[in-house]
């Protein structure tokens, strides 16, 4: 029946880039040979055949496609689509003359597009899942007036959740017809989600709230520069936008009954569309909870993460200790090929000849998986089957005890306050290297909690639902099929063995996607610091710039200056300066964190009227007293290496060009900082800006453009936020002893790490001063 009453037809499809289109596409062009698929999709940059090819033909849902066709596939397939640019969130759908001939040239409508994101911001959900199923109406409705041809049939994809939060059976109907729906003006709905993205712009721009960005862009990256600082609290700002939209979407939602953004939006987007629908024929289809392929295109199937995936990989790491839930709850979970199945068939059946029909695809009528099988199966299979930790040992699973919602929130959110506290305690602490990253463990300890938290207020109450979607409609529409349909579009929910499904499809699918590891015992081959190091020495790098302080030497210009300071001065005032130096010490350096050009400046002040040419002999007993036995014979070699697989090296520091000058023959140039000099006698103030944030970053810029060298084959190492911008400026960064800041940007964006240390031995005072020179008599 179904390929009999599609055949020779076109068939529309909107969310195609999605799991569920991309799903309803593929069987459309695999089971029912004989139709035209249209796909309405954003264009990109490349046009919307570009983006239908790259985000929709190249998944791997169309490997089982491929493989029948062969080389045939290109040509068949290309035969068969066809891709318009088109957008859900604009009115008339953006489309042009040509794509509305296309769209009333349609048999049938599927229109699967949604933000699909429990926690999509207010307005987004709003103009999609709210606006949207009323925009593809209306523009069928224009197209088909345009055309001439009858208005296609639309079956719009809702969602099972669009009952709210209730208990006992959910009928296969309108929400005008369903008992306890809540109903609200959605057009005024519109309005104020419109306005709470402008209200909480102009929030977010009063000086107070601009204040409190700035501050944690600084708390996140230091001394890194004016403008990364800027940038970043420039995204801060927008984040609080998105997530006062979050928050709001969520309120308003659960205040009228629904678990979330989505459920709510989706319902009154039912609402919308029935009211503005015009003359369009509608079904409306509502699954449940869509996961993994029990067999269609292959067993195990997924395109991205959905609801429960997260979460069960959350438990099989052991970092969900428990979630809440009612045992004896159903999980109304439905795999997606039983979703597309049932999809095409009411494309066949088309439109009821009484009015819009509503079609569950649901389990919990006919097949319930209650929570605590649920759970049983995914503990029994991560104990058959453990996840395994960095050092190649396996996580033993927690057994949940299924306590309440707000028990679970509550603990959560004290372990993520009690994080939060210790990583701003341990980030105003002046540590680096190894004890630097415990910081980012416990920057990756406070993310999970927060993660954790955010399962649970987001699918809580999928855990603990009571009610039962029904699905008479569902099965008659099962039963008018022959056994041919049956065989190819299998819908009906019965048939699933959910103890097979989740252990021997679903789970071992997740695994896979979430790319965990899988096995115990040492890794074969390089290890990630091994392959890290292998990337940064390869022959295709050209350039590698060094920071000194903390990166090659354990030094800094402080210890430079006292050493020099006290290389001539009396016992007595020995003792004085140090007293002094260390009572400065805070202040110093709290002005090195704002701002190291500021302090380089400030601190270089006390060279100010001192013998250029006696510090200039003096800097080479400096390097072999002081320097040489605070190096890190790891950087130095590191240096060497780069210069002997063909690689430019430069040195890029703030610290004064004496003081360096034994180190210039280690590299190809040196960019340092200089002092002006009067009568033989140093001025105090500097040459010119010292290479310190952002001004590192354009250096090297200039110095790479004018040695035509890629910036995207050379690497960078330092040791500070502050270094940011260099870092950034190149393809191979690396974070060299990292202190906190620099360490927690390290690894959530993956950059290398060394852990250099100096030789060992040797002196290690708190303020380094050099022997006195005695006067001959």
């Amino acid at each position: 029946m179904i390929r009999e009453s599609l055949a020779g037809t076109r068939i529309g499809v909107t969310g195609a880039t999605g799991f569920l289109g991309t799903a309803v596409v593929e069987r459309l062009l695999r089971c029912v040979p004989g139709c035209e698929v249209l796909v309405i999709v954003r264009p990109g940059r490349r046009g919307a055949p570009d983006r239908a090819r790259r985000d929709i033909l190249n998944n791997d849902c169309f490997d089982r496609l491929r493989e029948e066709l062969g080389r045939d596939f290109d040509d068949v397939v290309g035969s068969r689509i066809v891709a318009v640019a088109g957008d859900v969130a604009v009115d008339g759908l953006g489309l042009d003359d040509q794509g509305r001939a296309a769209l009333g040239a349609c048999h049938a409508v599927v229109h699967a597009a949604a933000t699909v994101s429990f926690d999509a911001p207010l307005d987004a959900a709003v103009e999609v899942n709210l606006m949207g199923p009323a925009r593809v109406a209306a523009a069928m409705a224009e197209a088909s007036r345009e055309s001439g041809l009858p208005v296609p049939h639309l079956v719009a994809v809702s969602t099972a959740y669009v009952a709210g939060t209730r208990r006992g059976d959910v009928s296969e109907a309108l929400l005008a017809d369903t008992p306890f729906a809540t109903d609200v003006d959605w057009r005024e709905e519109v309005r104020a989600a419109r306005r709470a993205r402008d209200d909480a712009d102009a929030a977010s721009r009063e000086p107070a709230r601009l204040a409190r960005f700035t501050k944690a862009a600084r708390r996140e990256l230091g001394a890194a520069g004016t403008p990364l600082l800027a940038e970043r609290a420039e995204r801060v700002r927008q984040s609080w936008v998105q997530q006062r939209l979050v928050d709001a979407g969520r309120a308003r939602a659960r205040a009228l009954g629904w678990p979330d953004a989505y459920a709510y939006t989706k319902a009154l987007g039912e609402r919308a569309l029935l009211a503005q629908r015009r003359d369009v024929p509608l079904t409306i289809v509502r699954p449940s909870i869509v996961e993994s392929a029990v067999a269609e295109p292959r067993p195990g199937w997924i395109r991205g993460f959905r609801m429960a995936e997260p979460v069960i990989i959350a438990y099989g790491r052991g970092l969900l200790r428990e979630f809440p839930g009612i045992p004896e709850g159903i999980v109304d979970v439905i795999p997606v090929d039983l979703v597309c199945a049932a999809l095409v068939a009411a494309v066949a059946r088309g439109p009821h000849a009484d009015g819009p029909a509503v079609y569950h695809v649901a389990s919990g009528a006919v097949n319930p998986l209650r929570y605590r099988q649920l759970v049983d199966l995914v503990r029994a299979y991560f104990t058959e089957h453990p996840v395994y930790d960095a050092d190649g040992q396996p996580i033993v699973v927690p057994e949940w005890s299924f306590p309440g919602r707000g028990r679970v929130q509550s603990q959560l959110q004290r372990a993520h306050r009690a994080l939060g506290a210790a990583e701003r305690v341990l980030g105003s602490l002046p540590v680096r290297g190894r004890q630097a990253a415990l910081s980012a463990r416990l920057e990756e300890r406070r993310g999970q909690a927060e993660r954790a938290l955010g399962y649970v207020q987001l699918y809580g109450a999928y855990t603990e639902t009571e009610a039962v979607f029904r699905v008479e409609r569902l099965l008659q529409l099962w039963s008018e099929l022959d056994d041919g349909d049956r065989t190819e579009f299998r819908f009906d929910p019965a048939t699933v063995d959910w103890a097979s499904y989740i252990q021997r499809v679903h789970l071992p699918a997740v695994v896979v996607h979430a790319r965990v590891r899988a096995s115990g015992g040492r890794r074969e081959g390089p290890n990630r610091q091994e392959r890290g190091r292998r990337a940064i020495l390869s022959p295709d790098r050209q350039l590698a710039a060094f920071d000194l302080e903390n990166t090659l030497i354990a030094s800094n210009v402080v210890e430079s200056y006292a050493w020099l300071a006290t290389r001539r001065m009396a016992t007595g005032d020995r003792l004085r300066f140090t007293l002094r130096t260390l009572r400065e010490a805070p202040g110093l350096l709290a002005l090195d964190r704002r701002d190291r050009g500021d302090f380089l400046r400030h601190f270089y002040r006390r060279y100010q009227d001192a013998p250029a040419g006696q510090l200039r002999d003096d800097a080479w007993e400096l390097f072999s007293w002081l320097m040489l036995t605070k190096a890190f014979p790891a950087g130095i070699r590191r240096v060497r290496e780069h210069r002997a697989a063909g690689h430019r090296t430069v040195l890029v520091t703030g610290a004064l060009d004496f003081v360096i000058e034994p180190l210039k023959p280690l590299f190809d140039d040196v960019v340092c900082a200089s002092l002006g000099e009067v009568g033989g006698r140093l001025t105090g103030e500097l040459v010119q800006a010292p290479p310190t944030g952002e001004a590192r970053a354009l250096m090297l810029a200039d110095y790479a453009r004018q040695g035509e060298i890629s910036l995207e084959e050379s690497v960078a190492y330092a040791d500070s936020a502050s270094d940011l911008p260099l870092l950034e400026a190149v393809g191979h960064p690396v974070a060299v002893n990292p202190e906190v800041k620099l360490a927690a940007i390290a690894r959530r964006r993956g950059w290398h790490v060394e852990h250099w240390s100096r030789a060992p031995g040797g002196p290690r005072p708190i303020l380094p001063l050099a022997p006195r020179v005695r006067s001959s008599a």
